[in-house]
């Protein structure tokens, strides 16, 4: 599929590309993961969306919610078929990798615009089964999962337990005289709730119960359970399966409901790397309760990877939308300005495409220390898995809520237009916001960092050595006022005293209602607004400690290594500034410190604006991807609008029925 040239876009674009100051395919392949997974990515791209079979036929929210499902289940079944059946698609698209690439938030949202009814088979089942399998077991199950001969959910959340697994009630006990688990739903909160595929797609699942052999409860462990028959698809003896219903977004991912009625599964389904129940209902628990840490890293560092390329689409749709858009005076009888033009603009906009950069090195240091800590797990070293599983957490909630946040400032930097659903900017938010929850609900996962925090500070005040993230909690660091504290090392100092001085005061806080007599548990509520706090102060010093040092990799270009300075540095000042408090109050700054802070921000904006839509032009992202009126590569907005507009139903008759329904009566009632 061919890719648009300058030549065929408005003025307004061919004059900001025309500014550009470094190598945008430099910063494509920077951040693809170099030269040769962008030709990947990009072939991959053009072979999928090159193919008729994955074009809708009307507009998706045109149709009804059954139809939408139809039509989004064929596409993903398509998409099955093709890289089965296709020996090309398969050397290009390869496995996992391949994957994660048609099902994420890149080429993904193009294919399946609101939802992949079989998403889940490939980023949960698969991995679940890989994750929690033997060897044995894998040999199984995956083959014939991966062939498409069966297909698999995860279902873990009910309707009354999602981020506190303790308290999940699905029940699986053991019965030694048949060698079965009878899986049962006890109460109307033990449903399993949302799982995508659930509902009318998939015939297995993954299910995460409680389990109990020999009257002993032994917690959560995750077992093989068919749902439906694998010929008529009906409901399985024992279980009850449907749909939840209409969501804020991601309508066609088919989220569902389950409850089991004294469901007998094998002993052999209970998934037993880690954990196993032999044939007289003797348990034998994990060589380490850590173990399990390692899924969860690997699907919250892939929610890291999607939020920051969903973003990615909202920032490139507004910034081009910026440039083409003309609006006001800014000068009394002057040409009306490009909105891009005005300052409060550049404000919502730069700042976004700066915080692309910044998820995307942080995540990727913990995405390479997770493969580092996979390989220390196969021998036995486990070291690193909660610092892993502390930044994991924390970098998901950020990236999650950063992103979230940074979309709806994307849309309403697109005026009304952006409220349109051609602008694409709505659908893109409600995909994104839900990372908020799954996977994770934030403000739990924030309190998992500040409980890692709490546990290094106090190991520190011992003397014990502390992990890197967070060494600096061993010595309260010194603050300073230097000249040369506003640098970019500078400024990481003020971000590590801020935090540091943070988790001191909210230690001591907390201490302090124990002190008083308060269990442990009431003083860490009483305390959980502060470490919040706390948390999301070390997450955000985390990522600016990696910007700093993935902006000076010597392999980048003069031209690309400036913009990219010039990005993390308005990162860093831009969450000063909204965060002022903490380091006035800290001591990490002064208020003479914010002002010269506040005055360079400024003139950040104003340097980065030559260079914003060439920025966004290098996230590469196509079009049919973006899918947006406004954001299109040519920046044809206006023509656009008025073409989609045209599609709508009621258009396609002068007076609609409805007139004479219901109108046309009430005009004429007294006549």
């Amino acid at each position: 599929m061919a890719r648009p040239t300058d030549s065929q876009c408005v003025l307004d674009l061919k004059r900001e590309r025309a500014k550009c100051s470094f190598n945008k395919e430099e910063i494509t392949n920077l951040l693809d993961g170099g030269v040769e997974k962008t030709a990947n990515r990009r072939q991959i791209e053009d072979l999928f969306l090159s193919d008729p079979e994955f074009l809708d036929p009307i507009r998706p929210e045109y149709m009804s919610h059954e139809d939408r499902y139809a039509n989004e289940l064929r596409k993903a079944c398509h998409m099955v078929r093709k890289f089965n059946e296709d020996e090309k698609v398969q050397q290009i698209v390869g496995q996992m990798e391949g994957i994660r690439t048609l099902m994420g938030s890149g080429l993904g949202v193009a294919l399946t615009k609101d939802g992949n009814p079989l998403a889940l088979h490939y980023v949960m089942f698969l991995p679940a089964i890989m994750g929690h399998g033997t060897v044995d077991q894998q040999a199984e199950w995956m083959g014939r999962a991966w062939a498409g001969q069966i297909f698999g959910t995860y279902a873990q959340t009910e309707l009354g337990h999602g981020t506190f697994l303790r308290g999940l009630e699905t029940t699986a006990t053991y019965d030694p005289d048949t060698q079965e688990f009878v899986l049962h739903s006890p109460t109307i909160t033990a449903t399993k709730w949302w799982p995508g595929g659930l509902g009318k797609t998939v015939n297995y699942a993954v299910v995460m119960a409680q389990l109990y052999t020999k009257g002993t409860c032994h917690g959560i462990h995750p077992f093989i359970v068919q749902l439906r028959d694998e010929e008529t698809h009906q409901s399985m003896p024992g279980v009850t399966v449907g749909e939840i219903g209409p969501r804020l977004g991601l309508n066609t991912n088919d989220n569902g409901f389950l409850r089991f009625d004294h469901c007998r599964i094998p002993r052999t389904n209970l998934l037993m790397k880690h954990s196993k129940v032999l044939e007289d209902g003797t348990y034998v628990k994990p060589a380490n309760d850590k173990l399990a840490y390692g899924t969860m890293v690997f699907v919250r560092v892939a929610i890291c990877f999607d939020s920051y390329r969903q973003l990615q689409r909202a920032v490139t749709i507004a910034t081009r939308y910026s440039a083409v858009r003309h609006q006001s005076e800014l000068v009394p009888g002057a040409p009306e300005p490009q909105i891009l033009d005005y300052q409060t603009q550049q404000y919502k906009l730069l700042p976004q495409i700066a915080t692309i950069f910044g998820i995307h090195f942080a995540t990727k240091d913990v995405w390479d220390t997770y493969n580092e800590v996979t390989g220390n797990i196969q021998v036995g070293n486990l070291d690193l898995l909660p610092e892993l599983h502390a930044l994991s957490c924390g970098l998901k909630a950020l990236s999650s809520g950063d992103a979230s946040s940074g979309i709806e400032t994307c849309r309403l930097a697109c005026g009304g237009h952006g409220y349109l659903s051609s602008s694409n900017l709505p659908r893109i938010y409600t995909t994104t916001t839900a990372a908020i929850t799954y996977e994770g609900e934030n403000t739990v996962m924030w309190l998992q960092v500040a409980r890692y925090l709490i546990k290094s500070y106090r190991e520190a005040r011992q003397g014990l050595a502390l992990h890197h993230s967070v060494s600096y909690l061993s010595a309260q660091p010194a603050s300073t006022h230097t000249t040369s504290q506003l640098s970019n090392a500078g400024l990481v100092e003020a971000y590590k005293a801020t935090v540091s001085s943070m988790v001191s005061e909210t230690a001591a806080r907390l201490q302090e209602y124990c002190d008083m007599g308060r269990p442990f548990e009431h003083a860490w509520n009483s305390s959980s607004v502060l470490l919040v706090k706390c948390a999301q102060a070390h997450i955000r010093y985390f990522t600016c400690e990696k910007y700093v040092v993935g902006v000076e990799n010597p392999g980048l270009s003069e031209g690309v290594q400036n913009v990219l300075r010039q990005l993390c540095r308005l990162y860093l000042i831009y969450h000063i500034t909204l965060n002022q408090g903490d380091f006035l109050r800290s001591g990490a700054l002064t208020g003479y410190n914010m002002s010269i802070l506040e005055g360079e921000m400024c003139r950040l904006l104003a340097a980065l604006r030559p260079d914003a839509v060439s920025l966004v032009d290098s996230f590469d992202v196509h079009d049919r991807i973006l899918d947006s009126t406004l954001g299109c590569w040519d920046g044809n907005v206006y023509q656009r609008m008025f073409d989609e507009a045209q599609k709508s139903p009621l258009n396609q008759t002068d007076v609609p029925e409805a007139y004479y329904k219901y109108l046309r009566p009430l005009l004429k009632a007294n006549l």
